[in-house]
């Protein structure tokens, strides 16, 4: 069994976070600063109450006899009470004998490129750790988009209007970024996972690099994006929020309802039509949030059992980069023509330039990771090059193939008639011979 790694740095990400925001807090109240105390408290509460809700439903808490478990979870030490649960069944594998063992099959990627499906027994622990692992995967997604991402925007927009930053929020930012980035790469193993259930999948350490390096300019350059335009245009802010948060809220259900597939069902037994609405309306609520800062690699399929596109679509990510990369672009013009005298020390062009290329780096090292880092890349039907390349040649020939149409209909027309002709002809011929 495998050390629970990923459930120490998610515990140690979400400890870090909530004490270095409530230390901010507490300076924030003494400067009288009391909005940004406020707003700093909101942004580490809410999802930290988010986070209990969801390690209680996974592990199904309420229909067990736990009133102390579910009492810390109310203190919200869940997380830590379920990090001490994973160490201790790590550290008791092997001492206490399995009373039974499940066996799974899974197939096992060979370099030749076929396959053979190998059987593994998975005993009672193993069984545990992968429902904590699990819980801990969702979590840092939450922790991530619903919490550190707008209270990192938050802090580096105070530190714009006041054009300093004091080393509590210097390290709540870098702690903040990094639980983006943490919760960002989740996100993709988690896609992995999914899409490619029937494998035993391998993540190496350089796709890990790749990943972690992608989702950091992605991530920093949309964050200074977003401060920079609302620091001049407060205004317009919000309508630019907005937008994004509701299409990518709505796109799923619209894909739903066009599908003219019936109301899942299958996600919890227990729920009512009601119940169902709602955890499905928080899932999209997530995934809109997520998409509001970087490219949401679990992509919701809600007529899906799994609830889960399992498709490969190189198009839609093509066109989220484009429309993301034009849109970053626009904010940061439009920051650059409204500008103040706040920032009459930043070298502008030069910041500009910075930003967009850093964007493109961030592209460059998914296309890497895609192409070459991928675990299961020998799966593809098509690589991302292909799928790139036939994107751009789809958009960049709509006008050349709309004038061409008509002189092509025109050639293939006349060849038809005048194939007529002849075998109108034939038939003369033969009746005169």
């Amino acid at each position: 069994m495998r050390p629970p790694g990923g459930i120490f740095v998610s515990v140690f990400l979400f400890a870090a976070e909530l004490v270095a925001a409530l230390y901010l807090s507490s300076t924030y109240s003494s400067a009288g600063d009391r909005i940004w105390q406020g707003l700093t408290l909101v942004f580490v509460l809410v999802p930290s109450i988010l986070v209990q809700f969801t390690l209680t439903f996974v592990h199904r808490d309420v229909s067990k006899d736990r009133p102390l478990v579910l009492f810390l979870h109310l203190l919200q030490l869940g997380p830590f009470v379920r990090c001490l649960e994973a160490l201790c069944i790590y550290l008791n594998v092997g001492r206490i004998e399995e009373p039974y063992v499940s066996i799974t099959r899974k197939r096992q990627m060979r370099k030749h490129g076929y396959s053979e499906e190998i059987e593994k027994e998975v005993g009672q622990a193993e069984g545990k750790m992968f429902t904590h692992r699990a819980a801990f995967n969702r979590t840092s997604v939450i922790q991530a988009f619903i919490g550190s991402a707008p209270q990192l925007t938050l802090q580096l927009y105070v530190s714009v209007k006041e054009q300093f930053v004091t080393p509590g929020r210097g390290v709540l930012m870098v702690i903040s970024l990094l639980t983006i980035v943490y919760g960002a790469l989740r996100c993709n193993i988690l896609a992995i996972k999914i899409k490619y259930d029937e494998y035993e999948v391998h993540v190496k350490p350089a796709a890990y690099i790749c990943i972690f390096l992608w989702r950091s300019f992605e991530i920093a350059t949309r964050v200074v994006v977003l401060v920079l335009f609302s620091s001049v245009l407060q205004i317009w802010i919000l309508p630019v929020v907005l937008l994004n948060f509701f299409t990518f809220f709505f796109y799923p259900w619209i894909l739903f309802w066009n599908s003219k597939s019936p109301f899942p069902e299958n996600i919890e037994k227990t729920f009512t039509r009601v119940g169902t609405t709602i955890v499905l309306c928080c899932l999209t609520f997530l995934y809109a949030g997520v998409n509001m800062f970087c490219w949401s690699a679990v992509q919701l399929k809600l007529s899906d059992p799994d609830l889960i596109n399992k498709s490969q679509n190189w198009y839609r990510l093509a066109v989220y980069y484009m429309l993301r990369f034009i849109e970053n672009a626009l904010l940061i013009l439009l920051w650059y023509i409204y500008k103040t005298d706040v920032y009459t020390y930043v070298c502008a062009p030069l910041l500009v330039m910075q930003l967009l290329i850093g964007y493109c780096i961030a592209i460059f090292f998914m296309l890497v990771f895609y192409q070459f880092c991928h675990p299961c890349k020998k799966l593809f039907s098509s690589s991302i090059s292909e799928g790139l390349l036939a994107c751009i040649r789809f958009v960049c020939f709509i006008p050349y193939c709309r004038k061409s149409s008509e002189p092509v209909e025109k050639a293939v027309l006349e060849p038809s008639s005048a194939n007529d002709h002849e075998q109108g002809t034939e038939p003369t011929s033969k009746s005169q011979n």
